[in-house]
Protein backbone atom coordinates (compact mmCIF):
# COMPACT_ATOMS: atom_id res chain seq x y z
CA UNK A 1 0.00 0.00 0.00
CA UNK A 2 1.29 3.63 -0.87
CA UNK A 3 2.14 5.99 1.53
CA UNK A 4 -1.01 8.87 1.66
CA UNK A 5 1.62 11.39 0.95
CA UNK A 6 2.48 13.31 -1.90
CA UNK A 7 5.18 12.96 -4.51
CA UNK A 8 8.20 14.90 -4.27
CA UNK A 9 11.16 14.87 -7.09
CA UNK A 10 13.79 12.79 -6.08
CA UNK A 11 16.40 15.67 -6.92
CA UNK A 12 19.03 17.41 -4.96
CA UNK A 13 16.78 19.98 -3.56
CA UNK A 14 14.35 17.47 -2.22
CA UNK A 15 17.82 15.57 -0.75
CA UNK A 16 18.85 18.43 0.59
CA UNK A 17 16.10 19.57 2.35
CA UNK A 18 15.01 16.21 4.06
CA UNK A 19 15.55 15.37 7.37
CA UNK A 20 18.12 13.72 8.74
CA UNK A 21 16.02 11.24 11.15
CA UNK A 22 14.75 7.40 10.49
CA UNK A 23 11.40 6.92 8.01
CA UNK A 24 10.04 4.49 5.82
CA UNK A 25 10.38 6.15 2.04
CA UNK A 26 8.28 5.32 -1.16
CA UNK A 27 10.54 5.69 -4.60
CA UNK A 28 8.35 6.17 -7.69
CA UNK A 29 9.09 6.00 -11.58
CA UNK A 30 8.40 9.22 -13.42
CA UNK A 31 4.88 8.43 -13.89
CA UNK A 32 4.07 8.06 -10.09
CA UNK A 33 4.07 4.06 -9.91
CA UNK A 34 5.92 2.55 -6.80
CA UNK A 35 9.09 0.94 -7.48
CA UNK A 36 10.41 0.04 -3.94
CA UNK A 37 10.13 0.92 -0.21
CA UNK A 38 12.99 1.37 2.39
CA UNK A 39 13.90 2.21 6.03
CA UNK A 40 17.14 4.28 7.35
CA UNK A 41 18.10 7.86 7.90
CA UNK A 42 16.15 9.37 5.50
CA UNK A 43 18.64 12.19 3.80
CA UNK A 44 21.28 9.32 3.49
CA UNK A 45 19.02 7.12 2.01
CA UNK A 46 17.61 9.41 -0.93
CA UNK A 47 21.67 10.50 -1.12
CA UNK A 48 22.51 6.86 -2.26
CA UNK A 49 18.45 6.58 -4.32
CA UNK A 50 19.73 9.86 -6.06
CA UNK A 51 22.82 8.37 -7.04
CA UNK A 52 22.60 4.61 -7.84
CA UNK A 53 18.91 4.37 -8.41
CA UNK A 54 16.39 4.24 -10.81
CA UNK A 55 13.76 6.67 -9.04
CA UNK A 56 11.89 9.93 -10.20
CA UNK A 57 10.06 10.63 -7.25
CA UNK A 58 9.50 10.05 -3.35
CA UNK A 59 7.56 10.53 -0.33
CA UNK A 60 7.73 9.80 3.29
CA UNK A 61 7.03 8.85 6.70
CA UNK A 62 9.23 9.82 9.71
CA UNK A 63 9.50 7.62 12.53
CA UNK A 64 11.04 7.84 16.09
CA UNK A 65 13.62 4.66 15.67
CA UNK A 66 14.76 2.10 13.63
CA UNK A 67 12.20 -0.34 14.69
CA UNK A 68 9.56 2.26 14.07
CA UNK A 69 10.53 2.59 10.62
CA UNK A 70 10.53 -1.26 9.97
CA UNK A 71 7.11 -1.40 11.71
CA UNK A 72 5.63 1.35 9.47
CA UNK A 73 7.47 -0.46 6.82
CA UNK A 74 5.74 -3.69 7.72
CA UNK A 75 2.22 -2.12 7.78
CA UNK A 76 2.84 -0.68 4.12
CA UNK A 77 4.15 -3.79 2.58
CA UNK A 78 1.78 -6.34 3.78
CA UNK A 79 -1.10 -7.81 1.79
Amino acid sequence: MSLAKPWRDLDRSTVGSAPSRYALYELGDADGDTVGFGTGVLRDELKEALAYGDAAKVRWELADSPDHAERLLADHTEG
